[in-house]
């Protein structure tokens, strides 16, 4: 409980008003769907409450951070450096809190997604969709909110998709990455009724 309290004080110095209400939200949310699925509920509170501690940085200061502490970056990463605040979030939680690789991997994650995905990792990045301060302008957060509660790897596939869309109508480059992990998912659930 200390250290979530001591992450708590440092966030209301590096994010604003409205990013910090966000990360209480994602934690919240994370602890929900911890309960459910049955990851331990720290974890996911740190990893939620973490998540964005790094958005609100320049992406000069995100580009700069990257070549400081030898964070590899792609192309599509140096065009659009502001996704890099998953990567840099989780190399700041491990130096300055010392969180395990599990909770390094959700806030990383969070971002551009992993194919090889764990639950928390899917947890966190579902949670900064749905938490309760977000609104219901561009995606079906209701229905997405409803769906976290009953199957998190469809819920996972359903943001993909929602996002994948967003980004090809607004013409904005997508990460390889993303389309990986929707087809391990994929894959995966076709796999899975192949067997029964």
């Amino acid at each position: 409980m200390e250290k979530i309290e001591q992450i708590k004080e440092d966030l209301k110095q590096v994010l604003s008003e409205k990013r910090y209400i966000h990360s209480i939200g994602v934690m919240e949310m994370c602890e929900k769907l911890a309960k459910i699925y049955g990851v331990d509920i720290q974890n996911a509170k740190i990893a939620g409450l973490l998540h964005d501690i790094a958005k609100e940085t320049t992406s000069e200061e995100k580009l700069e951070y990257a070549k400081q502490n030898n964070i590899e970056i792609d192309e599509i990463e140096k065009t659009n450096p502001q996704i890099l605040h998953g990567k840099i979030g989780a190399h700041i939680a491990k130096v300055k809190y010392g969180v395990s690789k599990e909770i390094q991997n959700a806030i990383e994650y969070h971002t551009e997604t992993n194919p090889n995905m764990d639950i928390l990792a899917k947890i966190v990045y579902v949670s900064d969709k749905i938490e309760l301060n977000r609104k219901d302008d561009n995606f079906e957060i209701k229905y997405e909110r409803e769906l976290a509660t009953k199957d998190l790897d469809e819920t996972v596939i359903y943001i993909i998709n929602a996002n994948i869309i967003k980004l090809i109508k607004k013409q904005k480059l997508i990460h390889p990455t993303i389309l990986k992990t929707r087809n391990a998912l994929i894959k995966a659930k076709l796999d899975k009724k192949s067997t029964l």
